[in-house]
């Protein structure tokens, strides 16, 4: 069994040359966003759900993006509201949010 039902990954890299990265878009303030509200819904922790920071995730022109393991999903988003959808469809119901694919 795994530690985490749901291990989600962010991209938080910052490119120095000026070049595509996920942090030009916000990538940080999302992470942020979904670690909170997973925890004020009571979904992180042991068995529930962990976020963390990656750094380089190598798919720079889709991003922003996060990858939720063990299913290796990934998904860009836009905003906070893309980030409501993916946890209450995929970490609450268990259902991918097609829309967000990658």
């Amino acid at each position: 069994m795994s530690y985490y039902k749901y291990h989600i990954f962010f991209c938080l890299n910052q490119r120095d040359d000026g070049e595509q990265c996920c942090n030009n878009y916000g990538a940080s303030d999302c992470f942020n966003y979904m670690k909170h509200k997973l925890k004020s819904l009571d979904l992180y922790g042991i068995n529930l759900s962990r976020v963390n920071r990656a750094g380089c995730l190598n798919r720079c022109k889709e991003g922003p993006l996060l990858v939720i393991y063990p299913e290796e999903t990934w998904y860009r988003y836009v905003d906070n509201e893309d980030i409501d959808e993916i946890i209450n469809e995929h970490i609450t119901h268990g259902r991918k949010v097609t829309r967000l694919l990658i």
